[in-house]
């Protein structure tokens, strides 16, 4: 079989779909499959491929356009021709050749390969656009998408909801994390569901279960009485960010020796005005590297993913692998990551315009498991085992798998 990934130099590749597609190609490493990640959008200065343990990585960069002559969409697709263009010429091997697809722009590039080669498409739904927008709301979504005479955010909703549909139709087989990412798949974009596969993300075991906590501890200045409480991910409204810094400032008034932990990048400024008269029990620690999230995944107390749009949730699978109790909302796909018995969850307030979390409802929640460490140390095994259970790097391999053999099944 010969796996060429699709990837691209963009926001996504930073966080879960670079996630995603690093896992994957660390999964399938030594089960006879000829894997080669496309880097597109690439930052190399020009065309080149590497070797990195084994695997081929080939870059593309942009080709600087002529604005004069060309709009936006022409130069993209001059871009996917170009590409498909250059890949005839040095794909060899074409047997079983299946091109595995991350990004629901690429349409014109789907087109491409199709026409180009005898090969099968496979893309997975890592997102959905209008999820950045409305959040976990499909009923307004149906509104926006029935709308005769949309204002500017509609048009625009309406137009990628389209390029979606297109190019989850043009494709061979759809990869989703969740059953929710499935459901909404069949009912609003009229994907087949014979097409459909749910294959939860799969990710290897960082835990230690020798690690000096103490030492970590020290390592990172807090003191051992601190209870520490974890929120990891990008700092952006959609992951909820102002509605645990409220929760925050409510669980102090119980437990004062607490500290907030918010580990990622973003745009700290719409935190820094919300935080102001807690700032100092609140750390903003930038974008860690692996290891060091892990050591901070191994020293936190709680773990929180208040998302308010979250189609699977690498985080919260974190969280349950180093046995954190999690609290987190039951949004899209993270409903379906975390169940009751490794964490406690939150319904969104779900409004025509908007969605919210109950920020009293969160901070109860929090300040519970502070109560009950001994409910709440159970809650954090019952996450180790679900992670062991369902979201190892070998099911997913295994799963993975499986789909890819199905494709050249009659």
């Amino acid at each position: 079989m010969n796996l060429y990934i699709f990837n691209q130099t963009r926001r996504g590749a930073v966080f879960g779909v670079g996630t995603y597609i690093h896992e994957l190609v660390a999964a399938l490493k030594d089960c006879g499959i000829n894997v080669c990640v496309i880097n597109l959008i690439s930052e190399k200065p020009q065309i080149g491929t590497e070797q990195i343990d084994g695997v081929a990585y080939w870059h593309f960069p942009l080709a600087i356009s002529d604005r004069r002559t060309i709009n936006d969409q022409e130069q993209w697709n001059l871009y996917y021709r170009n590409v498909v263009y250059l890949l005839r010429l040095h794909i060899k091997d074409k047997r079983n050749l299946i091109f595995h697809l991350n990004f629901f722009e690429s349409g014109k590039l789907a087109e491409e390969l199709k026409n180009a080669f005898d090969c099968r498409l496979v893309a997975v739904s890592h997102f959905f656009d209008w999820g950045f927008t409305i959040y976990d709301n499909p009923e307004r979504l149906s509104r926006i998408l029935k709308q005769m005479h949309p204002d500017a955010l509609e048009k625009r909703l309406q137009t990628m909801f389209e390029v979606e549909r297109s190019y989850y139709s043009t494709v061979d087989h759809v990869i989703c994390m969740t059953r929710y990412m499935k459901d909404l798949l069949c009912e609003n974009y009229g994907i087949d569901i014979a097409k459909i596969s749910v294959i939860p993300n799969g990710l290897r075991d960082m835990s230690d279960r020798l690690i000096d906590n103490m030492a970590l501890r020290k390592k990172w200045n807090i003191s051992v009485e601190e209870k520490i409480i974890l929120f990891a991910g990008r700092i952006d409204e959609i992951k909820g960010v102002f509605f645990i810094i409220r929760a925050f400032r409510e669980v102090l008034n119980k437990y004062p020796n607490c500290r907030l932990i918010m580990a990622g990048s973003g745009n700290y400024d719409i935190c820094f005005q919300e935080a102001k008269d807690i700032c100092t029990k609140i750390t903003f620690t930038g974008l860690l590297d692996k290891k060091e999230l892990n050591e901070i995944y191994q020293i936190a107390d709680i773990g929180v993913v208040p998302s308010l749009f979250e189609p699977f949730g690498y985080v919260a699978v974190e969280m349950m692998m180093h046995e954190l109790p999690v609290v987190a909302t039951t949004t899209s796909g993270l409903n379906e990551v975390v169940n009751n018995a490794c964490g406690l969850k939150i319904p969104l307030t779900i409004l025509s315009e908007s969605v919210e979390i109950d920020v009293m409802l969160l901070s109860e929640k929090i300040i519970y498991l502070l109560q009950h460490p001994i409910e709440a140390r159970l809650m954090g095994q019952n996450g180790r085992k679900r992670y062991l259970d369902n979201y190892t790097s070998e099911i997913f391999r295994i799963n993975m798998v499986k789909t890819y053999n199905s494709l050249f099944q009659e």
